[in-house]
């Protein structure tokens, strides 16, 4: 903890740097005294809550970058990074770049992004010979991937499409009950737009399709999909400029991007507004997060409300900050979300001890992990699968584990710890961020060796541990 505290008055100084003020001016404006803010940046007195808030409130700043879990993020990141090309360092060196130098540190995972996506490019060009030459934005990050890490930066927390989703909800007097039947209403008597079912023959292909002045929906969705789809229609033609303006604000490379972004955040405000921001965390901290019962008072499905909690981060009102994931059978991640600093490796899978796989094992049962990372951070997870089919019988079936997982501490919120030993380090499953770039030994589940770290090559025994290191 003390490496962390040091740094607090690091990045207290920097972004009064930033902001070209002096300690006096500083100290001036949050009302306290010079000497104050010397100590504080000297590491010599902590920033507390209040200072904090007061720096909110006079700079419009989000207090989260004065927190260690951004640099948590970071590190996580770097480490990565630097295992991938075989760079092996200190994690207290790593540690000590990504919380002295972020925007170096930053810097070296954005090239080790590109250099990740290049070799990838050379493969697949390497793969089909006839493929054309001379592609633009080789070694460049797809657009799908452009816009996961565009919510990862943001913590997976829009606030200003969250606010305006709360206040449609408000304004329009919507209720869980009829949340379709209320969000057709408004459509017609604000917008002028009928909603009404897609042919028969159309309905298993597209669950929405807009012909001014009809939105047609598949008659296959759930009450709780039908409602999701209405209210992206809603995000797009209420809060259209808003969308705009959020996705030209980021840095994307070109339209595609772009394009991607505003129907990812109209898809927010969509859950956002099934949800809305402050009756569903009201609701989750009175039923401890019971993804079921949550889901029964609202109408919708266990994805829906699982992905919902991870984005409870508003200044003020936070719920537990979560890390959401959706993985199927193969391992492939088809969405992950986090409000925290967990980080799984882009290099090499996932972790097979991980609980969120044992879940296909056992399907619509919700699992629980008490999970260890190397860097001895603990989590609590939890998993089930969750099914799909829009047709009948013999139409194919989407089955996908959802898992949602939290720091430790704050398992004791949850209903899933009851029962638990959560003091008790045995409990802890050890897993780690994938294979290639995990260092835990010893595992005997690893399916590849760390990159970076020898191995012990010898014909005079043979180890249970598969690839064991050198040292």
């Amino acid at each position: 903890m003390a490496l962390r505290k040091a740094k607090a008055g690091l990045r207290l100084r920097r972004f009064r740097e930033e902001r070209g003020l002096t300690q006096a001016a500083l100290a001036s404006a949050l009302g306290i005294s010079t000497s104050y803010v010397n100590q504080m940046e000297s590491n010599q007195r902590p920033i507390t809550g209040p200072v904090l808030l007061r720096l909110a409130e006079v700079f419009d700043v989000d207090v989260q970058r004065f927190s260690a879990s951004e640099s948590d993020r970071l590190t996580a990141q770097l480490r990565d990074a630097l295992a991938d090309t075989a760079h092996s360092a200190p994690a207290g060196e790593v540690r000590e770049l990504a919380e002295s130098m972020p925007e170096l540190a930053q810097y070296v995972v954005d090239l080790h992004r590109r250099y990740r996506h290049l070799l990838e490019r050379n493969a697949a060009m390497s793969a089909e010979l006839d493929a054309p030459q001379g592609r633009d934005g080789v070694g460049s990050p797809t657009a799908h991937e452009e816009v996961r890490d565009l919510f990862y930066a943001k913590r997976n927390h829009v606030a200003a499409l969250d606010e305006a989703a709360e206040r449609m909800y408000e304004e329009a007097a919507l209720d869980p009950a009829d949340l379709a039947g209320g969000l057709a209403r408004l459509l017609r008597e604000e917008y002028g737009t009928v909603v009404a079912d897609l042919e028969p023959g159309e309905a298993n292909r597209v669950k929405r399709r807009f012909d001014p002045p009809v939105l047609r929906v598949s008659p296959l969705l759930s009450p709780g999909q039908r409602a999701f789809q209405l209210a992206t229609h809603l995000a797009l033609v209420a809060c259209g400029d808003l969308i705009r303006a959020e996705a030209e604000s980021a840095d994307l490379s070109g339209d595609e991007a772009r394009g991607l972004a505003r129907i990812g955040l109209a898809n927010y405000f969509a859950g956002a507004l099934i949800l809305p921001y402050g009756r569903f965390l009201s609701a989750a901290e009175e039923l401890r997060y019971d993804i079921d019962l949550l889901g029964r008072r609202f109408r919708v499905g266990f994805e829906t409300v699982a992905h919902r909690l991870s984005t409870l981060q508003r200044p003020g009102a936070r719920g537990v900050p979560f890390f959401f994931v959706r993985v199927d059978r193969a391992g492939n991640i088809s969405k992950r979300q986090s409000a925290t600093d967990f980080h799984f490796s882009r290099v090499g899978g996932t972790c097979p001890l991980w609980d969120v796989y044992e879940a296909f094992a056992h399907p619509g049962e919700i699992r629980t992990q008490l999970a260890q990372m190397p860097d001895g951070r603990s989590y609590l997870w939890v998993a089930r699968t969750v099914t799909r089919r829009y047709g009948g019988f013999g139409t194919p079936a989407k089955t996908f584990a959802i898992g949602l997982g939290c720091d430790l501490h704050h398992a004791h919120r949850l209903v899933y710890a009851d029962g638990l030993d959560l003091a008790n380090p045995a409990m802890l499953t050890p897993i780690g961020p994938g294979c290639k770039v995990c260092d835990r030994k010893g595992c005997p589940q690893r399916a590849f060796p760390a990159i970076g770290a020898p191995l012990e090559v010898t014909d005079r025994q043979s180890r249970f541990t598969p690839y064991p290191s050198a040292d």
